[in-house]
């Protein structure tokens, strides 16, 4: 440990700090006040002094912030740390074509959400004045550059020296080990700390819960050193670390990456040590500025003071607890940190919805709502009101606000709309569910979660509700069906299949470390266009450079053992980029009558992966032929390119504010996913449609370049997708060569992108584009699915077919008599009509317009079939009054096919009979009996409802109704019987 007792080597280089500090124009403080804070110290100031600490003095690349919805990581809601972005580099599966494959030392300012999954603050949101819901990280990251001693210096020199905040206030807490799982105590670490000069007394031991820090179930983790902020300073606090004690707060934990936590649980060690910090902009900022809430920052205070203006609430005076009365504090918080989330995550593509990160989303802004309107008595729209305050106050570190100002605003205030609607519907269930109850103090547990579940009832919510009425909600039975649902959604999930395909991380780095060369791709698009009209696909010869089965690399497979194999080259196309993988075959020298079946393809750092079930052995070294099936490549090109021109013509007629939100394109359709207020009409899709085909007429030319990242983002009209791009890139472009495009720029609009996949190379070969579906996915979010080629062709004549079907019913429905029984064939044919319409591949605008069509011929229908019911029914309730009268109960058979025409003439005898109890039955030739009945309002002797079920279950079947009116059907072959059996059981009742 001696090398750790003298003065690390970082700190004899680091920066003069006056000459640092007069660089960046900020005047080192050398009284540092707890109560006065610096006023320079502002958080635009104090985040750009971070970045340019660690950027202009430690080399380190000075990286953009990633959107807050995961780059391809399932296992996360949200980014919920500064390092989800470079996982793929603590993994060691990083494109080796990426910038982040050479990054060594990044620094950036972070978004983060920590509303779901393994860190999840919302439920603290509110409650005190340092928890949100978002949160910017100030971090600075060594992949395999510096580790332990220069983190900690340079932790060390930033705090005390250039923000200027005194040592005696700061606090370090260490990795203290763990015996079970055989982790020793990091006191490498400590030494560290106590070279630097930290007194000993304040280096504090913890455990894994403090002190081995975690991103996920999985994933890369390791032990890490926490510095604490005293506020109040000249004192020991040290018993207060890690005491969850708004005094001493954690501002900066320094993440030493060592292991990956395996699904199994176990730890196991990186392929190279890396450093991950993470410091909260908030809570520095609340220091620096001597506040002791993050909320009396100017990262807060502007947004409270609007909501003051807007609510006309009392002031916000920062109180918790008890001593916030009627929680309106609290609610100032929530709000102010609900909207900064909102704001964030729409304007990242993240919407409120009915699943996944969306769902959460959805639970914000409606516990946003719920404070706004329930404890600050704010007017509808006040949320939205706040979004150009988090603009102002963020807007210039994270400029997609400013772009998605309005579109945040518009769907915050749908959702409050419709939550707002939502609550008015559940205070009804409520009041009708309490009534039902008698005087029941347990509110049964399956309405509470069907308003949780289907209106989007904040739970707390329903309870406060309830307890103002003096019940409490059965919990027992929300927790039974909430564990119901998580056990349904796991079973429903399609399972984690077997993959021999995605290397694990220790196979990764065992390959790359035995020097294998990253698989060659490029064959891929080693494709021509023939004079005949057809694309050749040329075979491709390999090499077997590894094989993978059963979790680890192999030198041999045997037949019918699934497995992975890289191979030196490949034509084959990984799935990327929204495009499927390519499927063929392989066949081995020497052994051409036996196939190796290429089941799916994956990219792993740099490495292709055949999944393959081999009809023979295969060992390393063995040369195989590549057989790709090109009908089905050839799909997925036309289906990609089609997807450009889609993306290109929904722009061109929306405007530029539609962004992509995700795509998919297999053989048989393509999905397009993109931002966009309210639904398209057919009109719209009409007009869309009809762009993308007139491309395809024009039959043009599809051109694909390799440019430097840089160079290719310099184009006018170059659309891109939330991801990370390699370098050099391929440019797409529709109808413009690429070196036209930066040469001499065209206002002629085109369709470019940045794009791995497989293309076309004349849009002619797409032949015909229909879509055939779309829908929105959450508010502001549409996804259409379309079809090409002979799949179109059909999918239009088939919507021509359906469109002559719907005109020949109007007309016969127009011209239809006066027959009850023909009214309702052609009623029923509307409805079969109806269903065809809807299941139809069909053109998606058509489908719209008959559906508007039908159902307006369906009321018309409904209308001609009640007149004639009603006049029928009108004649034969006559007939019925002159043979019965106003006896005190009537019991008849009537002829009518239909329980409707039944109900009918019982109400308009019952109306000029009003004082009668009235059953009618009619009986059908199959044997069923179709009955109906009506008694005087306020008759306390005989029930409706009971004498119909009494009946109908005499003859077998059911009923139902009010005690007033009611009906049912049963089965009989003697109507004689049953007429006498209804009339001795009402007459029995009256005279009880």
């Amino acid at each position: 440990m001696a090398a750790y007792m003298r003065i690390p080597k970082t700190c004899q280089v680091l920066l003069n700090v006056n000459y640092f500090s007069s660089a960046i124009g900020l005047r080192v403080r050398v009284a540092f006040s707890s109560t006065t804070g610096n006023p320079e110290f502002t958080s635009k100031r104090v985040r750009s002094m971070f970045t340019e600490f660690f950027r202009d003095w430690h080399r380190h690349k000075l990286v953009p912030s990633s959107p807050v919805r995961p780059r391809g990581d399932p296992s996360l809601l949200f980014v919920n740390a500064g390092m989800n972005q470079f996982k793929p580099i603590f993994l060691g599966a990083v494109d080796p074509r990426s910038e982040m494959a050479h990054y060594r030392r990044v620094v950036n300012s972070q978004k983060c959400v920590r509303a779901g999954g393994k860190h999840n603050d919302l439920d603290d949101v509110g409650r005190d004045v340092y928890h949100h819901t978002f949160f910017e990280m100030l971090g600075n990251w060594s992949f395999g550059d510096y580790f332990k001693e220069e983190a900690c210096s340079m932790a060390w020199q930033l705090l005390t020296d250039v923000y200027g905040i005194p040592p005696d206030r700061l606090y370090i807490s260490h990795f203290g080990g763990n015996a079970t799982l055989g982790l020793p105590p990091d006191e490498e670490t400590r030494e560290i700390w106590l070279s630097l000069g930290v007194p000993p007394g304040r280096i504090l031991p913890f455990g894994m819960r403090d002190n081995l820090w975690e991103m996920g179930e999985t994933g890369p983790c390791g032990p890490c050193t926490e510095i604490h902020y005293d506020h109040v300073g000249g004192r020991d606090a040290a018993s207060l670390v890690n005491q969850d004690s708004p005094e001493v707060v954690e501002i900066w934990n320094l993440v030493f990456m060592q292991y990956s936590r395996e699904a199994d649980g176990s730890l196991r060690p990186l392929p190279q040590l890396s450093v991950d910090t993470g410091m909260g902009l908030e809570r520095l900022v609340t220091a620096l500025q001597g506040q002791r809430s993050n909320y009396d920052t100017d990262l807060f205070t502007p947004l409270l003071s609007a909501i003051h203006q807007s609510s006309r609430c009392p002031e916000y005076r920062g109180r918790t607890g008890r001593a916030d009365e009627g929680n309106v504090d609290m609610a100032y918080r929530v709000l102010a940190d609900h909207i900064r989330t909102l704001s964030i995550c729409i304007a990242d593509g993240v919407y409120p919805g009915m699943s996944g990160a969306e769902l959460v989303l959805r639970r914000i802004l409606r516990r946003a709502v719920r404070f706004s309107t329930e404890v600050l008595r704010a007017p509808p729209g006040m949320l939205a009101g706040l979004v150009p305050t988090v603009v102002e106050i963020l807007g210039d570190a994270y400029p997609e606000l400013h772009r998605e100002k309005e579109r945040i605003m518009d769907i915050v205030n749908d959702n409050e709309a419709q939550f707002l609607s939502s609550l008015k519907q559940g205070r009804g269930v409520i009041d009708r569910t309490l009534q039902k109850m008698g005087g029941a103090q347990l509110f049964p547990g399956s309405v509470a979660w069907s308003l949780h579940r289907n209106l989007g009832f904040p739970l707390d919510l329903i309870g406060l509700m309830l307890e103002e009425r003096g019940v409490v909600v059965d919990t027992e039975a929300v927790d039974r069906l909430a564990a119901e649902e998580e056990k349904l959604k796991t079973q429903t999930q399609c399972p984690d299949r077997e993959s021999c395909t995605e290397l694990d991380l220790y196979s990764l780095s065992e390959l790359q470390g035995t020097g294998i060369p990253h698989t060659d791709d490029s064959p891929k698009y080693h494709y021509s266009l023939g004079q005949d009209g057809r694309y050749a696909f040329p075979c491709c010869w390999a090499r077997v450079q590894a094989l993978y089965s059963s979790q680890a690399l192999v030198s041999e497979v045997g037949e019918g053992q699934r497995c992975g194999v890289v191979l030196d080259q490949t034509c084959f196309y990984a799935e990327q980029g929204g495009q499927t993988h390519d499927q063929g075959y392989f066949i081995r020298d020497g052994l051409q009558d036996v196939l190796f079946p290429v089941e799916a393809v994956q990219q792993v750092g740099g490495y292709v992966v055949h999944q393959v079930t081999p009809g023979d052995a295969l060992r390393t070294g063995d040369r195989v032929q590549l057989f790709l099936d090109k009908a089905q490549r050839l799909a997925c090109m036309v289906k990609h390119t089609a997807t450009h021109i889609l993306n290109f013509s929904l722009r061109r007629l929306l405007g530029d504010g539609v962004q992509q939100r995700g795509s998919h394109v297999t053989p048989d359709r393509l999905r397009f996913d993109f931002s966009v207020r309210g639904a398209l009409s057919g009109q719209q899709l009409q007009e869309v449609e009809r762009t993308v085909q007139e491309i395809i007429a024009r039959n043009e030319d599809v051109y694909v370049q390799e440019l430097p990242l840089t160079l290719a983002k310099r184009i006018p009209g170059l659309r891109t997708v939330d991801e990370v791009y390699p370098d050099p890139v391929r440019v797409v472009s529709v109808g413009i060569p690429v070196p036209d495009l930066i040469n001499s720029p065209t206002d002629r609009p085109t369709s470019v992108e940045l794009c791995c996949g497989t293309h076309l190379l004349r849009t002619g070969e797409i032949q015909d584009f229909v879509i055939v579906a779309d829908r929105q996915l959450v508010k502001g979010v549409s996804r259409v699915l379309a079809v090409t080629g002979e799949t179109a062709r059909e999918a239009r004549e088939a919507g021509h077919a359906l469109v002559q079907e719907v005109e020949s019913l109007s007309a016969r429905l127009q011209s239809a008599g006066s027959a009850l029984f023909s009214a309702h064939r052609l009623s029923k044919e509307v409805g079969l009509l109806t269903d065809a319409v809807e299941s139809t591949l069909m053109p998606q605008w058509q489908r719209k317009d008959l559906q508007h069509r039908l159902k307006a011929m369906q009321r018309t229908a409904n209308t001609a079939i009640r007149k004639l019911e009603t006049s029928e029914a009108t004649e034969k309730a006559q007939s019925l009054l002159k043979k019965h009268g106003s006896k005190a109960v009537v019991v008849d058979t009537v002829e009518a096919d239909s329980i409707s025409v039944v109900m009918k003439v019982v109400n308009q005898y019952s109306d000029h009979a009003p004082g009668s109890k009235v059953m009618l039955l009619s009986h059908l030739q199959s044997g069923r009996v179709l009955c109906a009945c009506q008694v005087p309002k306020g008759c306390s002797s005989l029930s409706a409802s009971d004498w119909a079920l009494a009946v109908c279950s005499h003859l077998g079947g059911n009923a139902g109704g009010s005690s007033t009116v009611a009906k049912g059907t049963g089965n009989t072959q003697d109507i004689t019987e049953a007429l006498r059996w209804a009339e001795e059981f009402a007459c029995a009742k009256t005279q009880h």
